[in-house]
């Protein structure tokens, strides 16, 4: 299939585009090329592109990526030219990933997973656009014994009918669903495989951990830990993953490859390193784990690195202050509304 012509600028299409990774793809993304954001909101957010509404070169679609989704029908995307310029890219991110909410969008994530991705790869394969697929760390199931960095070639051990498995088994099916479009339509594909990142715009009170502990040591709150003392993890910022995603998008690989932080943290010295920069007189304290904040591998990074360059550089409390300012000014500007209220 040939390629169309290009006015101006791309055309490109962001599924989840009002989440937490989706709102910063969106923003990086928009400085030059016209931007198609569709979100539902069912855990994405309209405040994190609210500073986006007012760009020409930027439209949000209110739609559910489990139905079909159909460009030229929107009135509003008639000055992108879809039906002659169609769309250059798609980036599908579209799942629910709200710790606490988990439970209550099982169904609708086990949608996103398989309808979601195939309507998304339908449109691409509608217009011969380039596709990415996010997909996640949760592949490669959890931690066991002794291993801690997973390559990309590692087999995984994820249970498809546990209680998880709506998205852990989703998101393998997904990697499968979108090499079988390839297989057939030969579309350019690529698969993100993407492990714990944190910045601004998280959700809080979500149980992601990060977010909150800022949120709650500003205001000298107890930090809830959903886990032992020994949890740990990796952390990745968010513009350091948008980096990679971007540089990985222009090249000719299909990955799947890593993309995250393999520089692992015990939660409690994350959470002890927030309250000394917030110099807070919180506690720390220990809740359950939640069923969607399971321990994890950590990135082996070098096919990323090899094949596209990228690796993070931000570091942990470079990341976290950012983190508080966001945090701080946000509350600030929440305080002046409920004043004026």
């Amino acid at each position: 299939m040939p390629k169309r012509a290009i006015f101006d600028k791309k055309n490109i299409l962001i599924t989840g585009g009002a989440g937490f990774i989706g709102s910063h793809l969106c923003e990086a993304l928009l400085s030059e090329n016209k931007i198609i954001c569709v979100d539902n909101f069912i855990t994405g957010d309209e405040k994190n592109i609210d500073h986006l509404l007012q760009n020409p070169d930027f439209t949000f679609i209110n739609h559910d990526i489990s139905a079909p989704l159909n460009l030229e029908k929107y009135s509003e995307l008639d000055k992108f030219r879809v039906k002659f310029q169609g769309v250059q890219e798609v980036y599908n991110l579209a799942c629910p990933t709200s710790p606490k909410k988990f439970q209550e969008n099982v169904v609708p994530t086990a949608l996103a997973n398989s309808l979601g991705v195939k309507n998304a790869l339908d449109v691409a394969v509608k217009y011969n656009a380039k596709f990415m697929q996010f997909s996640s760390a949760v592949v490669y199931g959890p931690r066991k014994g002794d291993m801690k960095y997973f390559k990309e070639d590692f087999l995984g051990e994820v249970d498809p009918v546990g209680p998880r498995a709506c998205y852990d088994e989703g998101k393998r099916f997904a990697e499968s669903l979108v090499l079988s479009y390839r297989q057939k339509y030969e579309i350019d594909v690529k698969i993100a495989r993407i492990f714990r990142t944190y910045g601004s715009r998280m959700k809080l009170n979500d149980g992601q951990m990060l977010p909150d502990f800022v949120s709650n040591a500003l205001e000298n709150k107890d930090l809830e830990i959903y886990g032992s003392k020994d949890f740990s993890s990796s952390f990745c910022h968010v513009s350091d993953l948008i980096q990679g995603l971007l540089k990985f998008m222009k090249g000719t690989e299909t990955g799947p490859l890593n993309f995250g932080s393999d520089t692992e943290y015990r939660v409690e010295d994350v959470a002890k390193k927030v309250m000394e920069l917030t110099k807070s007189k919180s506690k720390i304290i220990y809740k359950d784990p939640l069923l969607f904040m399971s321990p994890l591998g950590l990135p082996d990074l070098a096919n990323t690195k090899e094949k596209i360059g990228w690796s993070p550089i931000i570091l942990l409390e470079e990341g976290i202050k950012e983190t508080i300012a966001y945090l701080r000014a946000n509350k600030l500007i929440v305080g002046m509304k409920t004043d004026i209220i």
